[in-house]
């Protein structure tokens, strides 16, 4: 073991007071009784992501909410939380897996603690340091802290976007919370639809920070923290992570020492809990070593599963191998196209705002299912952009390889190949692959994971639709910002970086959060552990993905674990079976959308257009299952949210 890597953390088995919730808060001139009104109106909202315990601190300049969902030290532990001096109050949605250590180095400067709150120890290293304490904290979080002296209210966000933040500010007002839906109970708020939002959206099927579908509204970066301070808004960045200053092992075994010592003891911190844990299990590599770990740190586990009728979508088969070897407690329940229908106006509720990535659906699945027996929940998320795992980045380096004189015949060829709408068929990988290499790397990139792109939002735009935009290339204006920091003598890399900024946090992250907190159940992310996601950053690129091999040095630790059919294995990715269910038990209600004049999106867009897209679709002639998906996701989220 690397000495530097076992001095990186130091882990004491210890109970943690954690509190997984919804956070919510506003400063206004308004009088102290409607400012109560309002804090109880945004705390209904968000009464899903906490229903254990509500708490609310209110003066005649601010009020604070706190909605809380109990998972250790149930009884104590109660939010707001004040400071030892008493000139600060805190409300936290969130655990950091540190706060032992924290709270010893506070005790021995004479600070006092009355709780067993990871909370109470955040407000007084807040105290303390002021906002250098972020670089102190390990754990995933978004927190608020009022400075009741001088009215300065600081707000923050985790290194990786895990705990969401929103924020509203125009002139003597501001608003934030955990969720968009909070700012929709408030009285005489300005909730006009971007245009902007929607043309990005299209794009890249989720809307990233900092924009929201609102005008005026926007996400706190992963990363950053907010300052308010005389009727002053300013944001500052306090983490970036930097793919620089390589590692230069020699010996591969000792790369994959170094890892197996992180994601133990990321484990291990994210496994205590009062309350009943289990582990999302696909059969995938990212969720059966997380549960291997899991389960040689606990003995007995509950791990959950969802399958599909359709078997190019079903991984029950490998989920069930991973399940026997491991000896879990395994629970299975079919996502089938009936339950799918009946849990879609329930999807379209919990969408705070037009999110079309597919996989929600099994997620809001899994996490429904998943509650009935355990209230944590431990997933493989974030593998594939920690270690290397998306076929896009060998992508990449076979796109170095072609002329671009060729690309418009190899554009042609590939048309001609018929659809299949199996998951991830070759004709839908090899047409998604060739069409969008004719735009810059870091653009085709996101469109090879996206929907719409230039030439689609074309035939698509109506002129009024076009004379709303702001910015006529949206997509390019936010991908330039965050490409330093990265080794681009390995140019495939900084698309890992990309993935990690906009896949993960604006995407994965956001669909596990609004799918798990609907359903009161916590889900943590153990390859989220800044540490490891750090050292990983520096681990060479030719470690990564090693030729045609991704995640090499994961699967090189897999084999540790696991058998070699789960380790070796082709990656599936969470998919439904969407482009055979709009030809199907969906497609009366995609005729119905599309073929109505005065639907949203054909309002908004093309009717003509829309329509050849879905003829296109049901003849078998193109597969456009990513297009009319997020057409269908915008329309009955703007259907949902039009009296607002």
């Amino acid at each position: 073991m690397n000495l530097k890597i076992k001095n990186l953390i130091k882990y004491k088995k210890e109970r943690v007071n954690n509190f997984m919730c919804g956070i919510y808060g506003f400063i206004s001139p308004n009088i102290k009784s409607e400012k109560k009104e309002t804090i109880n109106a945004m705390s209904n909202a968000l009464y899903h992501r906490g229903p254990d315990q509500i708490g609310d601190f209110i003066n005649e300049y601010i009020a604070l909410g706190i909605n809380r969902l109990s998972i250790l030290d149930i009884k104590n532990g109660v939010q707001p939380i004040f400071s030892n001096n008493k000139q600060f109050v805190i409300i936290h949605n969130g655990e950091i897996y540190n706060y032992r250590s924290l709270r010893s180095q506070l005790k021995s400067k004479g600070y006092i603690f009355e709780t067993n709150s990871d909370t109470e120890v955040i407000v007084n290293l807040y105290q303390e340091k002021g906002s250098k304490c972020l670089k102190d904290l390990n754990g995933m979080f978004s927190f608020a802290i009022y400075n009741l002296k001088n009215n300065d209210l600081f707000i923050a966000r985790d290194r990786f976007g895990i705990k969401p933040l929103y924020y509203y500010k125009n002139l003597n007002i501001f608003f934030f919370a955990s969720e968009l839906k909070a700012f929709q109970k408030v009285k005489n708020l300005p909730l006009e639809v971007s245009y902007d939002a929607i043309d990005l959206f299209l794009t890249m099927e989720n809307i990233p920070a900092p924009f929201t579908i609102y005008k005026d509204f926007y996400k706190l970066e992963p990363g950053y923290y907010l300052e308010f301070k005389n009727n002053t808004l300013s944001k500052k960045q306090w983490y970036e992570l930097s793919y620089d200053k390589k590692f230069k092992h020699n010996d591969v075994n000792e790369y994959i020492e170094n890892i197996d010592f992180l994601i133990k003891s990321s484990i291990q911190k994210r496994m205590i809990s009062d309350v009943d844990l289990g582990a999302f299990l696909s059969g995938g590599l990212d969720s059966s070593i997380i549960a291997s770990y899991l389960k040689n740190e606990c003995g007995d586990l509950n791990t959950f599963n969802i399958a599909f009728e359709d078997s190019s979508f079903d991984e029950s088969y490998y989920s069930k191998i991973v399940s026997n070897h491991l000896e879990t407690n395994h629970h299975v329940e079919v996502f089938s196209s009936e339950a799918m229908l009946n849990q879609l106006p329930s999807i379209w509720k919990n969408m705070d705002e037009p999110f079309s990535d597919a996989s929600f659906l099994p997620t809001y699945f899994l996490s429904q299912f998943t509650k009935k027996s355990v209230t944590v929940a431990l997933s493989g998320d974030a593998g594939d952009e920690v270690f290397g795992g998306y076929p896009t980045y060998f992508a990449h380096k076979i796109a170095n390889w072609i002329p671009s004189f060729s690309i418009s015949s190899l554009q042609f060829i590939s048309s001609y190949l018929p659809s299949n709408f199996n998951n991830l068929s070759f004709d839908f990988k090899v047409k998604k692959f060739f069409k969008a290499l004719e735009y810059l790397p870091a653009e085709c990139h996101q469109y090879w994971l996206g929907s719409f792109d230039v030439e689609n939002k074309k035939k698509l735009y109506s002129k009024l639709f076009l004379s709303n935009l702001n910015n006529e290339n949206n997509l390019s204006l936010i991908l330039g910002n965050y490409q330093n920091g990265v080794n681009n003598t390995a140019n495939w890399e900084q698309f890992m970086k990309q993935d990690m900024r906009f896949y993960l946090q604006d995407d994965m992250l956001v669909k596990v959060d609004r799918a798990s907190m609907a359903h009161s159940l916590e889900v943590r992310v153990p390859f989220l552990d800044h540490n490891l996601v750090e050292y990983m950053a520096r681990v060479p690129s030719s470690f990564k993905y090693r030729g045609i091999t991704s995640k090499f040095l994961l699967k090189k630790l897999g084999v540790k674990y696991l058998p070699r059919k789960i380790v070796n294995r082709s990656k599936k990715g969470f998919g439904i079976p969407v482009a055979k269910w709009i030809c199907g038990p969906l497609k009366k209600q995609f005729q119905e959308i599309i073929f109505d004049s005065k639907s949203n999106i054909n309002t908004l867009f093309n009717q003509k257009y829309n329509v050849k897209l879905l003829n296109d679709h049901l003849s078998f002639k193109t597969d456009n299952r990513k297009l009319l998906w997020t057409l269908f996701c915008l329309e009955n989220w703007l259907n949902i949210n039009s009296k607002n």
